[in-house]
């Protein structure tokens, strides 16, 4: 049954245990050939099988405070990672880059030839802006700076900004499965339902609500989604404390650095102490340490 309260809020697709109950089910084949299809603008009969690894969703994992999933597949000869990250990471790009190192070379064993090593590919979906521009997909690979000759199609970054959707439009498919992503109550559904012609799409949006309904799915989002809320509140008081330690020590840098001009201009620790209205033994101590 449709709920008919279009502000009703929903189990949302974008949070990680939910993510993984629809693309992280075998099951859902079908419903994931073509999510993997439209992101990566391939087509549809070159994703033939599809084998999913780490899928369990264990007590420890409900429990771990960290807002990154990922799902690494093998679809059809390629490495196929899928990653989805709620809360802003420092260094993201550096960090993707890094893992999909590791998932290119970790297959290669020992005897192996290069030619053996297989494209690999890493799906970044982001809930935070990354670059400078209004595209919400950037699809990055290896070029010659000049001729822009591809030095091997085995190297593939996609990043897809949830936060700039709707400011271009691109592709209506893409834009379909990141808007599903992205909904957050009953009334999203019902309009990407209305706008989609994707059937998997409309076989997603049933199963969200079949796991909407369900009280122990509902609950195990809400437990999840509360574990990242409070560790994007710990991260910002972090930075919070991070940039009033860097003014402080700034501004103490330049008062240091006044001292000492006035030091050097002839003035007394006294006559600076006086001028500035500090310690004593902070204008001593600053002058003896620059000796």
């Amino acid at each position: 049954m449709i709920p008919t309260n279009k502000y009703e809020k929903i189990v949302k697709l974008k949070l990680d245990v939910i993510f993984k109950r629809v693309f992280g089910n075998e099951k859902n084949e079908k419903i994931i050939a073509v999510f993997i299809s439209d992101l990566l603008e391939i087509p549809r009969e070159s994703i033939r099988k599809i084998y999913i690894n780490n899928v369990e969703l264990t007590p420890e994992y409900l429990e771990q405070k960290f807002s990154r999933l990922d799902l690494k597949m093998d679809v059809d000869g390629r490495i196929i990672n899928i990653e989805l990250q709620v809360n802003k990471e420092s260094f993201f790009k550096e960090r993707t880059l890094f893992y999909w190192s590791k998932l290119y070379s970790e297959e290669l064993l020992a005897g192996d030839e290069y030619a053996e090593l297989r494209q690999t590919i890493c799906i970044n979906i982001i809930n935070f802006n990354l670059f400078e521009c209004e595209d919400y997909h950037s699809n990055f690979k290896i070029l010659e700076c000049e001729r822009k000759e591809l030095l091997t199609d085995k190297f593939a970054i996609h990043f897809f900004e949830l936060k700039k959707l709707g400011k271009c439009k691109k592709n209506k498919r893409m834009e379909d499965w990141l808007n599903l992503i992205n909904a957050e109550t009953e009334g999203d559904l019902m309009s990407i339902q209305q706008a989609t012609t994707i059937p998997e799409v409309q076989d997603t949006i049933v199963m969200l609500r079949h796991l909407n309904a369900d009280e122990k799915v509902r609950q195990e989002a809400y437990y999840r989604e509360k574990l990242l809320h409070d560790e994007a509140s710990a991260l910002g008081n972090a930075r919070r404390e991070g940039e009033a330690k860097g003014r402080a020590e700034g501004e103490e840098k330049k008062e240091n650095e006044i001292i000492l001009k006035m030091y050097k201009k002839g003035k007394s620790p006294e006559q600076i102490s006086d001028d500035l209205e500090l310690p004593i033994e902070k204008i001593i101590t600053v002058i003896n340490n620059n000796a």
